[in-house]
């Protein structure tokens, strides 16, 4: 099927680029070894065969252009004498036959040259025989040619103890091979433990799989295996956190919302009705801010942020579309918002919902702690890059600076409804973006909450 991955084997391509370099190195050696043993071995025996040849040459002597051969019967009989081959040698000279036997061939097949003489195969008394020949010049006489003639028996044995070599060259190889398979799933076998513990353990516990006995160079992959049990471990554990806290947090408000339906479907007459209604109206929007915070939460979870999607953006902008969006609860609370910021766009890179989300964070914070009359004020910097919320509300005490951004943690001095989520919010966003958050004394006496962007996050004018 198109777009369908081969599956690979591991011990299949260990063995496939462990045994092919081998079986071509040894059947080179093999090849290039008989070859080289043959040669020698037949350059051997033609020297030998060159040498009775030029022993028989040295005894012709020549006389008015005729040449004679003082070759003695036992010198002949030492010539002729092998325990397996038979030898055969003549001198002639113009066609005349000197000494030894007629007929015996002046050329053949594969035929080499030597200093002083050549050797070639040919039939004679119907066997295959090996022949030197040597050619003797004297001036004013016909060439004299002196050729020994022996049958290949010794060649044919050391032919067959050369098989017998390469045969157990096979048997080495055969051994390695059979090494390199053992070695190989010896090698493998580490791998296939890891993996049986995996599927023994991970369907029942994501425990860390123990690396007591793992080879040094597996120790990645297992460490890689644990780490990814742990993010798994983790990640469980922020879902069981985020399901426990929402349940924890929504259970009041929609009880709440269950008992004034109740007290609407009960009441004497419309005017309480409208009462009871309007407060579940709060009770509702209240409820809904929750649920937002809560979905912002989980939007941040580590193993989720990998899928966003960084782009540039005006922060100026940004802070004035968000600020018009709580214009009207600062106006129903009688505080006035105002935005500081440059004439021209403040851009940085960012994922614009998130950054939206921590500023709203903070001007719901600020105005629902500044009293009736009081000031909130957004500011937009360029250099470095910061959005701050101030306020002239009752401030934040040196020592809870830190705590109030965990989660559901809010300070002393917070009056009226919340959740504790918001500066929690404003920190993991911040954190994402690689900016920090700081918070301050107001000029009006309140708290000032400060979003500042690193080199990372921040873009020059320009906006390269």
């Amino acid at each position: 099927m198109p777009g369908v991955r081969r599956v690979q084997w591991l011990k299949r391509d260990l063995l496939l680029r462990l045994m092919l370099p081998l079986l071509v190195i040894v059947a080179a050696t093999a090849t290039l070894g008989a070859y080289t043993a043959q040669r020698l071995t037949d350059r051997v025996f033609d020297r030998w065969l060159l040498d009775a040849a030029r022993s028989v040459a040295s005894l012709v002597r020549f006389e008015q252009g005729q040449a004679t051969l003082d070759l003695p019967p036992i010198a002949q009989t030492i010539l002729l004498f092998d325990d397996n081959d038979r030898t055969y040698f003549s001198v002639t000279q113009g066609g005349r036959l000197l000494a030894g036997r007629k007929g015996i061939p002046r050329s053949g097949a594969g035929e080499v040259t030597y200093l002083r003489g050549l050797a070639y195969e040919a039939q004679f008394d119907k066997q295959l025989v090996r022949i030197a020949r040597i050619d003797l010049d004297e001036v004013g006489a016909e060439p004299v040619t002196v050729m020994v003639a022996e049958t290949q028996v010794k060649r044919e044995r050391s032919a067959q103890e050369l098989a017998v070599v390469v045969w157990l060259l096979v048997a080495l190889v055969l051994a390695a091979a059979l090494a390199i398979v053992l070695a190989v799933r010896r090698t493998v076998r580490p791998l296939e433990t890891i993996a049986s513990r995996w599927n023994e353990r991970s369907h029942a516990s994501l425990e860390p799989i123990g690396d007591e006995d793992v080879p040094r160079e597996l120790l990645p992959f297992t460490t890689a295996l644990n780490d990814l049990l742990a993010r798994i471990r983790q990640m469980l554990a922020r879902e069981r956190q985020f399901a426990a806290t929402a349940a924890h947090q929504l259970r009041t408000p929609l009880a709440g919302l269950q008992l004034g339906l109740a007290r609407a479907a009960t009441a004497p007459d419309i005017e309480e009705a409208r009462v009871v209604i309007g407060e579940l109206s709060h009770s509702t929007r209240r409820t809904a801010r929750l649920v937002q915070q809560l979905l912002a939460l989980g939007r941040l979870d580590p193993e989720a942020i990998g899928d966003l999607e960084f782009r540039k953006h005006d922060l100026v902008t940004l802070a004035q579309d968000v600020g018009a969006a709580h214009a009207d609860q600062a106006l129903a609370k009688g505080v006035d918002l105002e935005l500081l910021a440059a004439s021209r766009p403040v851009l940085a890179k960012m994922i614009p919902d998130l950054i939206a989300e921590a500023l709203s964070n903070l001007i719901d914070n600020a105005i629902r702690y500044t009293p009736a009359g009081g000031s909130v004020v957004i500011e937009v910097l360029a250099d470095p890059v910061v959005v701050r919320v101030s306020d002239s509300g009752p401030g934040i005490d040196d020592d809870e600076r830190e705590s109030v951004f965990e989660r559901f943690v809010r300070g002393r001095s917070a009056a009226g409804e919340g959740s504790g989520l918001g500066l929690a919010i404003v920190r993991d966003i911040a954190t994402l973006h690689h900016a920090t958050v700081s918070l301050a004394d107001s000029p009006w006496g309140g708290t000032s909450v400060a979003l500042v962007f690193s080199t990372f996050a921040a873009i020059v004018e320009s906006g390269q």
